[in-house]
């Protein structure tokens, strides 16, 4: 009886509505500051999606092979400041031709697509850089069957050949996320205090919530 009246009390009813109405406050905060910083993280970078045809030993070196010549031709003609600038001028039939033809020249027959658009990606670490998951404009290259494993990097700012052993991203490469993105989520990808580790670490859960239940969607 004395538990239940203090579940129905006035003063346990208005301390449950002043809690939902303080988890509410705060969920819908730090949903709002997830969104904004991952959507202009995003926004910012422009990936590399590659795709084997299968699993075999074969399949994955093709799939290497096929993303270091396209880099090779992408870094050699498409000196961009910009991520719009790279995505404009781009030359999907020409990328489909080295791709196509480098996989002929190592002896396969496979098929390969390429196309430009908005893929999801999970959390990816390159060096010292670390990107949350979420939905990404990306190019795309499918291998065959496209059944393989996934090869990941970001084409812009240039992060695709970073030495990953040795943990450290060019300073180039800093210096053009650190002019595209502000100084909170710069940090938030680049550094290692155990403040900012928190940080990431609940941007990465609820992006990765809100990164499940937009792929419903599409």
């Amino acid at each position: 009886m004395f538990f239940k009246n203090i579940i129905f009390s006035n003063k346990f009813k208005n301390f449950t509505i002043i809690s939902l109405l303080l988890f509410g406050f705060i969920l819908f905060n730090a949903l709002s500051y997830v969104s904004a910083v991952s959507s202009n993280i995003s926004n910012n970078l422009f990936r590399l999606h590659v795709i084997a045809n299968s699993n075999s030993d074969a399949d994955q070196n093709l799939k290497y092979i096929v993303r270091d010549k396209v880099l090779e031709y992408v870094n050699s003609y498409y000196k961009s400041t910009t991520k719009e600038e790279l995505v404009n001028n781009l030359n999907l039939d020409a990328i489909r031709k080295i791709a196509q033809e480098t996989i002929y020249d190592n002896g396969y027959s496979y098929n390969v697509s390429v196309e430009l658009g908005n893929f999801k990606f999970p959390t990816k670490t390159y060096g010292d850089i670390s990107l949350p998951a979420g939905f990404y404009d990306a190019l795309r290259i499918k291998i065959g069957n496209a059944e393989g494993k996934n090869w990941w990097c970001v084409m812009f700012p240039p992060l695709c050949f970073v030495d990953v052993s040795s943990g450290i991203v060019p300073d180039s490469s800093k210096e053009i996320l650190q002019k595209n993105l502000d100084s909170e989520e710069f940090e938030l990808i680049s550094e290692s205090s155990s403040e900012v580790k928190f940080k990431f670490k609940i941007v990465e859960l609820l992006q990765n919530i809100s990164t499940e239940l937009a792929s419903l969607t599409k």
